[in-house]
């Protein structure tokens, strides 16, 4: 027997839960990493940032809860927010991050760490592997700037894009997951020798 095909309002449903679910674990799983790695380097800003993404990976899947029992305006507003709130602690962690580029250290502390360990490792100091490269401590500042900057901005970019375009698929997906939980619950049909 062929079983009927679902209508719009439940497909969509469907597929937010279905999305909502992987993303929300997703988030959960590689925040916790991240706070297990930041915990173990003792590192305080990696620690907030990784436990605020994880209370968005766990916001979201609370609306997913919420949708499975049937409550659509709880379930969806909390998709929605849990999207934007990720978003603006990515942005917030890029910006802190390029804002504190620090090319003082790496002049002063870094490529004197590399002078001392490069010779080890090739025979050749690193003041002299710039020098073959045609580059100074100045232009490889410059390089690390270009780097970090260019680095993080594709983070916020990217996080615009995901974070932001799931809070949009989910804020148009409302009003059919509403129609959808506002049916009754439809069962599959048994056979009578079931």
């Amino acid at each position: 027997m062929a079983v009927p095909p679902l209508a719009p309002p439940q497909k969509a449903l469907q597929r937010v839960l279905r999305i909502a679910r992987a993303d929300s674990l997703s988030v959960m799983i590689l925040a916790g990493l991240s706070l297990l790695l930041a915990l173990a380097m003792l590192e305080p800003m990696g620690l907030a940032v990784s436990a605020l993404a994880l209370a968005a990976g766990v916001m979201e899947w609370r609306g997913c809860r919420a949708l499975k029992r049937r409550d659509a305006e709880t379930g969806m507003k909390l998709l929605v927010r849990a999207q934007i709130f990720l978003l603006a602690v990515i942005l917030v962690y890029c910006v802190r991050c390029i804002a504190s580029f620090d090319a003082g250290f790496l002049k002063d502390e870094v490529v004197p760490r590399l002078n001392e360990w490069l010779p080890a490792l090739f025979d050749m100091s690193f003041d002299e592997f710039l020098q073959e490269s045609g580059l100074t401590a100045d232009d490889l500042v410059a390089m690390a700037r270009k780097a970090f900057l260019l680095l993080y901005a594709t983070v916020a970019v990217l996080s615009l894009l995901v974070q932001g375009g799931l809070a949009l698929y989910y804020r148009r997906r409302i009003a059919l997951v509403t129609v959808a939980l506002a049916e009754p619950p439809a069962f599959p049909r048994q056979s009578p020798l079931a």
